[in-house]
């Protein structure tokens, strides 16, 4: 029986969460309070927007990866609502990461950003987002993002430290079948 992710499965979950959190706090920290018209942010935006797209595109192959290949059983902690609970806490990181990065390039594409980040036409940047629908939801998914990861880390945490089920040995490197 399988004990452990595949390691590239792991690679591309701690590579990922780390991305992610380095997108979502350049996205709450520093883009959100640069004015728009500080030439330093088109950096930012150019820095954000290809790690967003990266992430999109690392996320759908470890979902596909993780589709194939062989996986340790569910976690079962004796209580199937909380065994069901946590099954669609995963499912719903993958949802809302694809999501993030989708509204992210409908934002993009609304707001021209392709052409004034990547293609330097001039163009300056709006004064703001805050009218557009996909910037609404973008900022929707970043806070519900930070609600599931913090809930994915506390869990692990409880998991390790209270149940001392080695279920984090799962999400790391070694014999897959120990």
């Amino acid at each position: 029986m399988t004990r452990r992710y595949h390691p590239v499965l792991v690679v591309l979950h701690w590579l990922l969460a780390l991305m992610i959190l380095g997108g979502l706090l350049v996205g709450g920290l520093v883009l959100a309070e640069t004015p728009n018209d500080d030439p330093a942010k088109l950096t930012s935006l150019l820095l954000h927007m290809v790690s967003g797209l990266t992430i999109l595109a690392l996320m759908i192959g470890r979902l596909g990866l993780r589709l194939f290949t062989a996986k340790p059983p569910h976690a079962d902690i004796g209580n199937g609502l909380l065994n069901t609970g946590a099954s669609a806490a995963h499912w719903a990181l993958y949802l809302l990461v694809i999501g993030m990065s989708v509204s992210g390039i409908v934002m993009s594409n609304t707001a021209g950003l392709p052409d004034i980040v990547f293609g330097g036409s001039g163009t300056p940047l709006p004064e703001n987002f805050d009218d557009l629908a996909a910037r609404t939801v973008h900022g929707i998914i970043s806070t519900l993002l930070w609600l599931l990861i913090a809930g994915h880390v506390l869990a692990a945490l409880y998991h390790h430290f209270v149940r001392k089920d080695g279920l984090l040995r799962r999400m790391w490197f070694g014999d897959r079948n120990a």
